[in-house]
C-alpha cells in the first residue's frame, strides 16, 4: 500500500510539471498554435521579400537586412526582459513586471489568463512573431537612406518604450486600454498603427530620399515583391487565425474573414487605381492584398465574414488614397507603410468598433451597428492614444539618435547604394 501511495504522488507530480495546476495542455490547440507560430515567423522573411523587390536594385540587400535581423535583436530582448514587460504580472496598468525575466516562470504548464490550454512558453513564443515583425514593418518607410547602424539602435529603443507598454496596454491583463474595453483581436492597434505612425515620424526626421519626385524609383523586381506577398497572405492566417489562441470555431471564423478581407481589399484597391490612373497594377494588387490583411486584424475574431467583407470594400480605396497623397503632404513614405499599415490598422479599428457582435465572440463586445456605441467611444480613444504616442516617441528616437550618431547615409553612399555602402556587398554582382 506505501508503494502504491508513493507511485500516486509520482506521478501526480509528472502530471503537474507536463499539464500545469492550472487546467490540461490540449493536443489540438497546442499543435495549431504551433504551426500558427512558424506561420507568423514566416512573415519576416516574407516581408524582407516583399519590401525588397519594391526598392532598387542597389538597396536589396539592405532594406532586406531590415526586416531579417529584427528576428535576431528582437528574440533577444524578449527573451531577457521583453515578454516579462509586456506580459507579466501588471504594474499600475501600465506595464508589466519583472516575473519572467530571462523567462523564469514561463513554464511549459498553461497559464490561466493567457495560454489556458496551451505550454505558456508557446503563448511566449506566438507573441515573440508579433514582436518581431511590428518594427520591421517600420523600416519600410525610412528604406534606401538610413544608416544601418542607426536603425539598429532605433530598433532596440522603440522596441523597449513603444511596443512593449502599448502590448501591455492592449492585450496584458491589467492593461488600462484592455480595461476600458477597446478590442484589438490580433494586432490592429499593437502592430500596424504603431508601426505606422513611427514610421510617419521616421519620413519626416530622415527627410525625403536624394532625387524623389525628379528622378523615377520604381521597384527593381515585383516578382520577388508578389513572392512576398504570397507569403504574408500565407503566414497571415496564423496571425490571425492564432490569435484564437486555441484550435476552435473562433480560429476559423478568424481564418475565414481574413482571406475575405484581404480578397476583397485586392479587389477594391485594384480597381481604384485603374480609375485613377488608367491602369491595374501588380504592385496595386499587392498592396490591396496586405491593406486588407491589415484592416482585418484587429477584427478578424469579433465580427461576421459579411462585415470582413465591408471591411476589405473599403480598406481598398482608402488606404489607396492615402499612399496617393503622400507627395502632395510632403513626406517620403518609400514602400507606403503609413499608408498601407498606419491608417488600414486605423480602418479596422474603428470597423471593430462598428461590426462587433458577441455571436461571433462572446468575450468580445457589441459594436455600434448592434447597439452599443460605446464599444466605437472606446475604439477611438485607443486609436488616438496609440497613434499620438508612437508617433510623439518615434519622433523623439529619431531626433536623439540624429543628434547623437546620425541617421542618414551620406549622399555618395546614397547614390552608391546602401547594399554596398552600409555591408560591402551586392545583390546581383553576377
Amino acid at each position: 500500500m506505501k508503494r502504491l501511495f508513493f507511485l500516486f504522488i509520482l506521478l501526480m507530480s509528472f502530471a503537474t510539471n507536463v499539464f500545469g495546476s492550472e487546467g490540461q495542455v490540449n493536443s489540438g490547440d497546442t499543435a495549431w498554435m504551433l504551426i500558427s507560430t512558424a506561420l507568423v515567423m514566416l512573415m519576416t522573411p516574407g516581408l524582407a521579400l516583399f519590401y525588397g523587390g519594391m526598392v532598387r536594385k542597389k538597396n536589396v540587400l539592405g532594406t532586406m537586412m531590415h526586416s531579417l535581423i529584427a528576428i535576431g535583436v528582437v528574440t533577444a530582448i524578449w527573451v531577457i526582459f521583453g515578454y516579462s514587460l509586456a506580459f507579466g504580472p501588471d504594474k499600475f496598468n501600465i506595464i508589466g513586471s519583472l516575473d519572467y525575466v530571462f523567462l523564469n516562470n514561463v513554464t511549459t504548464n498553461p497559464h490561466p489568463d493567457y495560454s489556458p490550454t496551451i505550454p505558456h512558453q508557446l503563448f511566449m513564443a506566438f507573441q515573440l512573431m508579433f514582436a518581431i515583425i511590428t518594427p520591421a514593418l517600420i523600416s519600410g518607410a525610412i528604406a534606401e537612406r538610413i544608416k544601418f547602424s542607426s536603425y539598429l539602435v532605433f530598433l532596440i529603443l522603440w522596441l523597449i518604450v513603444v511596443y512593449l507598454p502599448v502590448a501591455h496596454w492592449v492585450w496584458g491583463v491589467g492593461g488600462w486600454i484592455r480595461n476600458m474595453g477597446a478590442l484589438d483581436f490580433a494586432g490592429g492597434l499593437v502592430v500596424h498603427i504603431i508601426s505606422g505612425f513611427s514610421a510617419l515620424a521616421g519620413c519626416i526626421v530622415l527627410g525625403k530620399r536624394k532625387g524623389y519626385l525628379r528622378e523615377p524609383m520604381p521597384p527593381h523586381n515585383l516578382t520577388m515583391t508578389l513572392l512576398g506577398t504570397a507569403i504574408l497572405w500565407f503566414g497571415w492566417f496564423g496571425f490571425n487565425g492564432g490569435s484564437a489562441i486555441a484550435s476552435n470555431q473562433l480560429s476559423v471564423t478568424a481564418f475565414i474573414n481574413t482571406h475575405i478581407a484581404s480578397a476583397i481589399a485586392s479587389l477594391s484597391w485594384l480597381i481604384s487605381e485603374w480609375i485613377h490612373r488608367k491602369k491595374p497594377t501588380l504592385l496595386g494588387l499587392a498592396s490591396g492584398v496586405v491593406a486588407g490583411l491589415v484592416a482585418i486584424t484587429p477584427a478578424a475574431g469579433f465580427v461576421t465574414p459579411f462585415a470582413s467583407f465591408l471591411i476589405g470594400l473599403v480598406a481598398g480605396p482608402i488606404c489607396y488614397m492615402a499612399v496617393s497623397l503622400k507627395a502632395r503632404l510632403g513626406y517620403d513614405d518609400a514602400l507606403d507603410a503609413v499608408g498601407v499599415h498606419g491608417v488600414g490598422g486605423t480602418v479596422g479599428a474603428i470597423a471593430t468598433g462598428l461590426f462587433a457582435t458577441k455571436a461571433i465572440n462572446s468575450a468580445g463586445n457589441d459594436g455600434l451597428f448592434y447597439g452599443n456605441p460605446s464599444l466605437l467611444w472606446a475604439q477611438i480613444i485607443s486609436v488616438i492614444v496609440s497613434i499620438f504616442y508612437a508617433f510623439i516617441v518615434s519622433y523623439i528616437l529619431f531626433k536623439i539618435i540624429d543628434k547623437m550618431i546620425g541617421l542618414r547615409v551620406s549622399n555618395e553612399e546614397e547614390i552608391e547604394g546602401l547594399d554596398i555602402s552600409q555591408h560591402g556587398e551586392n545583390g546581383y554582382g553576377w
